[in-house]
């Protein structure tokens, strides 16, 4: 899967507890040869790893042991090299597995416990800054979901739609001496109210960033008829044929997505001015995984690439030299970074990731805070 399924329902889903042993299992891994030929290579050793761990659990029966080896297996087999991107995900129970493939690096391990291990895939998710397009006609309407590296249609929430063919009414055009402007035909805005309606819905299920693509008249009588377009932080005006293909939609919003990304940059820097101004700021890695921990982080901000493997002693977090993996009784978290990601966001703080370079003065993390 890609991270821009991760939605809040599936999260929910993943974090549910299951029988003991659910296996996590998580790696780096590389967009391009020759660097890939050695992912399978480490996904075996994984996979060993596991087995040598299962089999040494009193708590794991034989049963139970094949039934999760062989789900393993099938997820192996699954793997296409050629698809990677920078780490790998597996999820696993005796009954199931999941593919994650993540744009984000993920450490080396193998977890097992009575629940999935979603730091990465939320990490990855706040960094690929998903988003919505809203691709807009006359007589139809299609929801989009993507990022900067992809976008595919959307079918929830009943979009696709499509306007009901309405037959031609010749005693109308009499009556009124012509065929109605398309926008401002009853039937029309009828339909755009029905658009409107669904997306309302879809955002307050899984808001994310909207972004609209239509003919002027369109995207003003969207306006007009309902309250979803308010949201929107950038508008396309183009027509948008049905079979609009996803490489023609990414590339005419282009310009849009570097324009909100660039008002996203300036809010975040506003947010992070003004909390310094009033003495509400965090910067560094202690410092923000102390506000994380304590609720007190409203906005949390991190260099795109940042990762760090940290020591957690008394509830703070202190450096280890570099190299050093993740230790057995916890204390070393080799993922910090995605752990605190996802704490941030579980608490109802803003994540966002920004350029690498930019928070330099702050040890490439910082935070707002509510108090």
């Amino acid at each position: 899967m890609d991270t821009d399924a991760l939605t809040a329902d599936l999260l929910r889903e993943l974090r549910a507890t299951r029988p003991y042993p659910a296996l996590s299992l998580t790696m780096p891994t590389h967009r391009k040869a020759p660097d890939n030929a050695q992912d399978p290579v480490r996904l075996r050793n994984l996979m060993a790893e596991a087995g040598h761990r299962l089999e040494a659990d009193p708590e794991v029966s034989r049963e139970v042991r094949a039934a999760l080896q062989a789900q393993l297996e099938r997820a192996a087999a699954e793997v296409d090299p050629r698809g990677a991107l920078d780490s790998l995900v597996i999820l696993a129970t005796t009954e199931e597995y999941r593919i994650w493939r993540l744009p984000r690096v993920a450490p080396e391990r193998v977890v097992f416990s009575d629940t999935f291990l979603t730091r990465n895939l939320v990490a990855a998710k706040a960094q690929t800054r998903p988003f919505r397009v809203l691709t807009l006609a006359a007589d139809h309407a299609t929801l989009w979901i993507g990022t900067g590296d992809g976008i595919r249609p959307e079918e929830t929430g009943g979009f696709p739609l499509t306007a009901p063919k309405e037959p031609p009414n010749p005693q109308r055009e009499e009556r009124i001496g012509d065929t109605p402007s398309t926008f401002t035909d009853e039937e029309t805005r009828n339909f755009f109210r029905t658009v409107d309606e669904k997306l309302r819905a879809v955002l307050a299920d899984d808001p994310r960033p909207l972004y609209l693509m239509g003919l002027a008249p369109a995207l003003a009588l969207l306006d007009e008829v309902g309250a979803a377009s308010a949201s929107a932080v950038g508008r396309v005006a183009k027509g948008a044929p049905a079979d609009l293909p996803p490489a023609e939609v990414l590339r005419e919003l282009r310009p849009a997505l570097a324009e909100g990304a660039r008002q996203a940059a300036a809010q975040v820097d506003t947010r992070l001015d003004h909390a310094r101004s009033a003495h509400t700021f965090a910067g560094g890695l202690d410092e923000v995984w102390a506000a994380v921990r304590e609720g007190r982080a409203g906005l949390v901000a991190v260099e795109e690439h940042f990762q760090a493997t940290a020591r957690v002693t008394d509830e703070h977090l202190e450096p280890v030299p570099e190299g050093t993996t993740q230790s057995a009784d916890g204390q070393v978290r080799e993922d910090v970074v995605d752990e605190l990601v996802e704490s941030a966001l579980d608490g109802g703080a803003d994540v966002v990731f920004v350029e690498d370079g930019s928070l330099d003065g702050h040890g490439r993390i910082a935070a707002a805070l509510r108090y």
